[in-house]
């Protein structure tokens, strides 16, 4: 007979069973603890900061450029369509609104699925489970229980710490949908070159459907599966009542043809990188990441004459290559040398040189025309429009910042701006005959070398004005033999002006031979512009972080390199040039009236052509040339035929684009108007032929004219 009694076995089963359960729920416990330490705490989930994209602006406006390691646009829920908040809701967690961050129905679905399949077929996650694997990297990604419950743990926290509708604008905003976009904003304008508020249900659609595989449903790569997974989206949103039935036939029935194959190309690409160079050498400084932060950078640059600038660049480097190629084709020798034509078949590098299709690399730098413009705010410095290479073959040189050439005749002003600071006047007389110049070869041994003017004319006594007007080499290599402007004072000129490249002060300086910089030549013929005050050109004005506050406003430097008075004298000679000089044709061709003044530019051989100007409101510069500076444009390719036109064209329209007024360059109180003998440049007498002149005060002739004293 037992002496056990059932209720004290009942009790014992009770406590035993109770020690198990508590057991276990203090494993569990500690299982979750131990599992909870490298999970996001709260403060981090109240306090969440994603990388964001940071967006380049023009001074109008417009979005020129992102940075960005993954490309994420933050946009508020109320900006987002309402069809796209419903997609997602419809596809990913029909529940979301009725859950706790986990949906207990979803899991018992999953698990007999998965068990009547014994394979892992359905999955559970809901649209929390999901931001929380978006957002929090101690989650992890493998296909685990270990990272389900660590998902689970973290949206339970999630659901506590937002609300709905927060929780699915993070969603929104954080969800990968392919090619690099993260975010509903990131991805529409990566599909569709829009923002997202302007999408149409059928995108909506397409974009949720890429959620559960963006590679295998890309309507980039994989069209057809994408275009189906649309449809299944248009399904359920249909079944689940937030469209109709006429609604998702309609929409059902469209196709992919809106979607951007290739992501759309910043605009002023050239300037934008010149920008983010700037922004790498201030990030450590300011305390900013520019890929990952998810600032607003404003610049100086204005997307209207950027635009502008582009399209008359590209139509004349289409002129010039044209010009170019048929130089070369027509001569077999050179063809056969710079088309490498023992590497490459001759048809296809004509095909190539014709535009028909892309030229190879190493063949670039000997035949391919190339360009660079600047255009500059004179009052500030302020970079308004910048071209540093062909738009139709964009690389990373940029011409307008980096190519070092030598700029001919546009150096001149340099060289008559010395000589007025010295005393000379406009109308100081030089012979225009032939000299010789002692030149240092590379090797150091010295040639004499005999300078012609363009055209190979000479003349008698000539003015300064005359010979800036017709650009008269012999004229400005006396002004620097003859010591009214020596060759170092000329290269202190330059350099006080913002040359910052190596000028030889040899006598050659007068013709240009130097190498310079684009942007720099701009710069100082701005200075001109800007009665002698110089303005260091800058390219970014403000800096704002994700929330708006201003990191920091850039302001112009400014300093005085030149006296209002010859700064006038000069832009009164320089006017000569585009009134009746070199620079005419910006007149009478190309219908350019407005008060200008500038210089054009060519270097021996035709490998240079340039011209730079300005009026009080715009200075702009343009060169162009090919890369290999050995490679010549062609006979007759010079300043005012290859580069003045654009100039022009860029000048005419840019005034009117930004509604300028018409403005005359002021004439200072230091500066007067003398008549003189139009002869002999002296003060004029009564028996005299009479033109006026400007002069520094003071420096008006003081002898009259010997000529017509009787």
């Amino acid at each position: 007979m037992s002496n056990k009694n059932p209720a004290n076995e009942l009790v014992k089963v009770f406590w035993v069973s109770l020690g198990i359960i508590f057991s276990c729920a203090v494993l569990v416990l500690l299982f979750i603890l131990v599992l909870s330490r490298d999970l996001p705490s709260l403060e981090q989930l109240e306090n969440y900061d994603p990388d964001l994209v940071t967006r380049i602006y023009s001074a109008d406006g417009e979005v020129l450029s992102e940075l960005f390691v993954q490309k994420r646009v933050f946009v508020e829920l109320n900006n987002i369509p309402k069809h796209m908040q419903d997609a997602v809701i419809a596809s990913e967690d029909r529940r979301f609104y009725e859950h706790w961050g986990l949906s207990l129905r979803s899991v018992a679905r999953a698990i007999s699925i998965n068990i009547l399949s014994l394979s892992y077929r359905q999955g559970f996650s809901t649209l929390t489970q999901q931001l929380a694997r978006n957002l929090y990297k101690t989650i992890g990604f493998e296909d685990s229980i270990l990272r389900k419950i660590k998902e689970v743990i973290t949206a339970v926290q999630i659901e506590r710490t937002y609300t709905k509708d927060e929780i699915l604008e993070m969603y929104l905003n954080t969800v990968h949908f392919g090619h690099g976009t993260y975010g509903v904003e990131a991805a529409t304008k990566r599909f569709y070159g829009k923002e997202s508020k302007l999408l149409s249900v059928d995108e909506s659609a397409l974009l949720v459907g890429l959620l559960p595989s963006p590679a295998s449903y890309s309507p980039i790569r994989h069209p057809d599966r994408a275009r189906k997974r649309r449809n299944t989206v248009l399904r359920l949103m249909r079944d689940q009542g937030y469209i109709s039935h006429n609604e998702h036939a309609q929409y059902r029935a469209t196709t992919l043809e809106a979607v951007n194959e290739l992501p759309i190309r910043g605009k002023a690409p050239y300037f934008t990188e010149y920008v983010r160079r700037l922004l790498e050498k201030e990030d450590e400084a300011l305390d900013i990441n520019i890929y990952r932060d998810g600032l607003k950078i404003y610049t100086t640059l204005d997307s209207r004459l950027q635009a502008q600038a582009e399209e008359v660049v590209l139509e004349a480097i289409k002129k010039s290559q044209s010009k170019l190629n048929n130089r070369i084709m027509n001569n077999q020798e050179e063809f056969e040398l710079l088309g490498h034509l023992t590497i490459y078949d001759e048809d296809s590098v004509k095909m190539m040189m014709q535009g028909e299709a892309q030229l190879y690399k190493d063949l670039r730098a000997k035949l391919l025309v190339q360009t660079a413009f600047v255009a500059i705010n004179p009052k500030t410095g302020g970079i308004m429009a910048m071209i540093g290479g062909r738009p139709d073959y964009h690389d990373q040189y940029n011409r307008a910042v980096q190519a070092k050439r030598q700029p001919g005749s546009v150096f001149k002003p340099f060289v008559y701006t010395t000589a007025l600071e010295n005393g000379y006047t406009v109308s100081q007389q030089l012979l225009n005959q032939p000299v010789v110049l002692n030149v240092q070869n590379t090797d150091g041994s010295w040639v004499k070398w005999k300078p012609q003017n363009y055209g190979g004319s000479t003349g008698g006594l000539t003015t300064l004005r005359e010979g800036l007007r017709k650009s008269l080499n012999l004229i400005s290599v006396r002004i620097v033999q003859q010591d009214y402007a020596p060759a170092e004072q000329v290269k202190r000129t330059a350099q006080r002006m913002g040359i910052s490249t190596d000028i030889r002060a040899v006598d050659a300086i007068a013709l240009g031979t130097s190498e310079v910089i684009p942007l720099e030549m701009v710069s100082a013929y701005a200075a001109y512009a800007n009665k002698g005050v110089y303005s260091k050109p800058f390219a970014i004005t403000k800096i704002e972080d994700r929330y708006g506050n201003t990191i920091r406003e850039y302001a112009p430097a400014q300093y005085e390199v030149l006296s209002e008075e010859i700064a006038f004298l000069m832009t009164n000679l320089m006017q000569t040039v585009m009134d009746r000089g070199t620079g005419g044709s910006a007149r009478w061709k190309y219908n350019f009236t407005r008060p200008a003044a500038g210089k054009t530019g060519t270097t021996q051989g035709w490998s240079d052509a340039w011209f730079v100007g300005f009026t009080p409101q715009v200075a702009a510069g343009v060169w162009f040339g090919v890369d290999d500076y050995q490679v010549s444009l062609g006979p007759g390719q010079d300043g005012s035929k290859a580069a003045l036109p654009t100039w022009a064209r860029f000048m005419r329209e840019s005034h009117k684009i930004l509604d300028m007024p018409r403005v005359n360059f002021q004439k200072p109180s230091g500066i007067v108007v003398s008549e003189i003998c139009s002869v002999s440049k002296m003060g004029s007498r009564k028996a005299c032929p009479v033109e006026k002149e400007v002069y520094k005060s003071g420096s008006e002739p003081a002898q009259k004219c010997r000529i017509h004293r009787n």
